[in-house]
């Protein structure tokens, strides 16, 4: 009787942990995100460079991995961004973009 208890102890103590590492766990992936988010829009950042400094839109494709499309979508938002019609702060615009 007294191992039925203790393993009645030790699966409640098992399951009341359950929650506390799954609160950690969606602490880690928001952060991972976050910094996903984060090398995104700097790779964004850099796309425009290249493309400001005459880098050739070939050259940025094969660099990145990204499609033609993707890139060239990447370098009008960039445009779109300076420009007064830009109804947002850019580095948030630019986040939401990419």
């Amino acid at each position: 009787m007294a191992d039925l208890g203790a393993a009645v102890r030790k699966l409640r103590a098992a399951e009341d942990g359950v929650p506390r590492a799954q609160e950690r766990a969606a602490r880690i992936v928001a952060e991972a995100r976050g910094k996903v988010d984060q090398a995104r829009a700097d790779l964004a950042d850099q796309i425009r460079a290249a493309d400001r400094g005459g880098m050739r839109q070939v050259d940025i494709v094969a660099a990145t991995g990204y499609s033609r499309e993707r890139v060239r979508q990447i370098i009008r938002e960039g445009e779109w961004l300076k420009s007064a019609s830009c109804p947002v702060p850019m580095r948030l615009a630019t986040f939401l973009l990419v």
